[in-house]
């Protein structure tokens, strides 16, 4: 079976809850779910995917590093293994606007090396942003994290196929969660633009009709490659977005 993932907010368990609900009611085919951590909200994503157990058998949680002091032991280890949670999706992790928030200077590759010292069992996932840098800076970025000890990567939202071809043929041989998220508005699509140097291709429109066919045509990609995808819906009816798709 395709593995088709979802990754929703943890505003609250509640809200949490009805998505959930949404998800496994319009939308059987989609397996697995992922769950940011946001300052911006009290729920953790390890509680929220403690939560999600009850309607999805694999949950993967993700860690912010710089929110993670390495010189004492990992604390969720037994919160872990306790409620079942085997994977985790590590990311570097942005500066919180509440400067009273403590963090450290933690890199997602020394995190990663630290959670398979601590917990070998663990799968632990990275990221790719194919905006950040050079392709060749962002592979040797890879290779640093499969060093670490990385088993897989989920990918910044893609929007072009072009630009997934070509990833997937330079990641030849590693499991990927390539991603794909809904850009509605003209608006969205300067945040993108600007604050992530996404690339868009010449027939993009901020529309329902061209993402939901964006959306089809990944899904056919992944299939065809025997890869696997994650969807991000942002400002979406997530039902009108992928209902028939999936």
């Amino acid at each position: 079976m395709q593995k088709i993932s979802i990754e929703l907010v943890p505003r609250d368990h509640e809200t949490l809850k009805q998505e959930m609900q949404l998800v496994q009611k319009n939308l059987p085919n989609i397996n697995i779910i992922n769950i940011p951590d946001l300052l911006k909200f009290p729920l953790r994503s390890w509680d929220a995917c403690i939560q999600a157990k009850e309607f999805f058998a694999h949950t993967i949680p993700h860690l912010r590093a710089i929110d993670f002091d390495l010189s004492i032991p990992f604390p969720l280890v037994e919160k872990f293994r306790t409620n079942g949670i085997d994977s985790v999706l590590v990311i570097a992790g942005d500066q919180p606007q509440d400067m009273s928030r403590r963090v450290f200077r933690t890199t997602s590759v020394e995190l990663i090396r630290a959670l398979k010292a601590q917990m070998p069992e663990l799968k632990v996932y990275a990221g790719i942003d194919p905006y950040r840098s050079g392709i060749k800076t962002e592979l040797d970025y890879v290779k640093r994290k499969l060093d670490a000890g990385a088993e897989g990567f989920f990918t910044q939202p893609f929007f072009d196929l072009r630009l997934m071809e070509i990833y997937h043929d330079l990641l030849s041989g590693v499991e990927t969660y390539w991603g794909i998220s809904p850009v509605m508005s003209v608006r969205s699509k300067d945040y993108w633009d600007n604050l992530n140097n996404a690339i868009f291709p010449p027939d993009f429109e901020p529309t329902l009709e061209w993402n939901r066919n964006f959306a089809k045509r990944a899904l056919a990609f992944c299939k065809s490659t025997d890869s696997s995808i994650y969807f991000m819906p942002i400002r979406v009816d997530l039902v009108k977005y992928l209902e028939g798709l999936i």
